[in-house]
């Protein structure tokens, strides 16, 4: 895991998430879904649905 700035940790690229969650890590997320989408999530917000569809996001790289 990586070290912050201001000494937290952040969680690993690779984390997943559910729709309906709070975001653990602001970052690009990808849905697991084909045809696999993108999207920026800020960290706290609820993770959404993809193309209307409940789903788990993966966490592809900090924002």
């Amino acid at each position: 895991m990586f070290a912050s700035t201001y000494g937290t940790t952040k969680k690993p690229i690779g984390t997943t998430a559910q729709t309906g969650e709070k975001c653990p890590e602001s970052g690009v997320w990808q849905a697991q879904k084909s045809p696999y989408g993108t999207a920026p999530i800020a960290k706290s917000n609820v993770m959404p649905p993809y193309a209307g569809t409940a789903v788990t996001w993966k966490l592809i790289q900090y924002a």
